[in-house]
């Protein structure tokens, strides 16, 4: 019996591989830079902040001390890598869901990615505003290939520092530790998502120093941001967050916990932030 494919091919040509001089075989020519983001526009582009702090009493969320200083890290940080900034404190459901459509309606042609950090209470697939919450992939969604023209095709990236859960990780001992085409692309294609926990996990924060993930992927971002690809670096912030820290808490069972970042990519080339 005959093999078939479960959908019909698109673009089927030759297949091209690559030595590993990087010379592509079918014709011999320097690889280009097919699998990497193009960087080459006037502006790196923008990067929102929504830092929540304060909530209403109806939410039961308590006061988020330490998100200002992890706000204030983003600032600096993505400010030094060439971002233009935007920050809003203490939003409600309504007020977020407002500003990113707002952004996302926004002309991006002249902006190489976009990038959006969200500091708030959360838990699985929900973020908090002041008043409630609301499900993450509503915001996402605005920036899909579909709603948001100017930016498909360039890398939209998400930072989500909020809990996923209310699971706590005690931690195990380890011994070591072509461009000229027109193509149809995926509307959720070019997406990267950063959790700063694992789905249905707590995620900490120090009330003086701010969260362990926004801390690490600062201090990544400065260190490597100019030389390593996205993931490399995303990786780097798991193991700072995984090897580095440890709960200190009064509070029974809640001492000596860990925690992993959770990287979900739909990117489909490599992202470096430099030209």
């Amino acid at each position: 019996m005959s093999d078939s494919v479960d959908a019909r091919q698109v673009n089927a040509k030759e297949d091209t591989y690559l030595t590993d001089a990087g010379v592509d075989q079918t014709d011999a020519k320097p690889h280009s830079d097919v699998f990497q983001y193009n960087m080459n526009y006037p502006s790196l582009g923008q990067c929102v902040i929504i830092n929540n702090k304060n909530f209403h009493r109806k939410t039961g969320m308590g006061v988020r001390n330490g998100t200002d200083q992890d706000a204030k890290n983003v600032m600096e940080t993505f400010s030094n890598l060439g971002f233009t900034m935007k920050m809003s404190n203490d939003q409600t459901v309504s007020q977020m869901r407002d500003l990113l459509t707002e952004v996302s309606r926004e002309d991006h042609s002249h902006s190489a990615m976009f990038v959006c950090v969200l500091l708030s209470h959360g838990d699985d697939g929900k973020i908090f505003g002041t008043d409630d919450f609301i499900e993450l992939k509503q915001l996402f969604t605005l920036f899909r290939g579909d709603r948001c023209k100017s930016l498909v095709g360039k890398p939209k990236l998400f930072f989500i520092q909020a809990c996923r859960g209310s699971d706590l990780d005690a931690g195990i001992e380890a011994d070591s530790v072509s461009e000229e085409e027109t193509q149809k692309i995926p509307v959720e294609a070019d997406f990267l998502y950063a959790y700063s926990t694992a789905p249905g996990y707590y995620s900490w924060r120090n009330v003086a120093n701010g969260s362990w993930f926004i801390s690490s992927l600062c201090e990544m971002l400065s260190k490597y941001g100019k030389r390593l690809e996205i993931t490399q670096i995303m990786t780097r912030v798991n193991h700072k967050v995984a090897l580095d820290f440890e709960s200190s808490s009064n509070l029974p069972g809640f001492d000596g916990m860990k925690q992993i970042p959770c990287i979900v990519s739909m990117l489909t080339k490599e992202l470096y932030f430099s030209k």
